[in-house]
């Protein structure tokens, strides 16, 4: 394994441990872990800036979703300062995945992620 697929897995991993933190000062942290300060993140239904917008935006998930957690699909893939990898909402109670979606980030040059584009590939109905 190179040493950039260890940083494009590294910065994913970091990903879903903000977005599957339990709590709000745990979202907090682990957003602030994985993105830089001025760091973004846009997907159909939301385009934010700056680590309290992220968290907002993680919350809201955890808010829709009671009871998910947010899974890899398959593996990350990366060049240059850009990874991209496939993700579930899992129902942790039952196994049904209702949400998945790929992302591509943009990372600065310690690995943090300075923007996220995230596509919405399988949305249940009403959602």
């Amino acid at each position: 394994m190179s040493a950039n697929t260890d940083r494009y897995e590294s910065a994913a991993a970091r990903y879903f441990e903000a977005w599957n933190a339990p709590e709000p000062e745990a979202v907090k942290k682990a957003v602030a872990a994985a993105w830089t300060v001025d760091g973004g993140y846009t997907d159909p239904l939301a385009d934010v800036r700056g680590h309290e917008g992220i968290a907002a935006v993680i919350a809201a998930a955890h808010e829709q979703f009671p009871g998910f957690v947010f899974r890899p699909l398959g593996t990350v893939d990366g060049h240059h300062d850009t990874a991209r990898f496939g993700w579930e909402l899992v129902n942790e109670a039952d196994g049904s995945a209702p949400v998945a979606g790929s992302d591509v980030v943009t990372l600065d040059e310690e690995g943090r992620i300075r923007q996220v584009l995230g596509f919405l590939d399988r949305v249940p109905a009403g959602a």
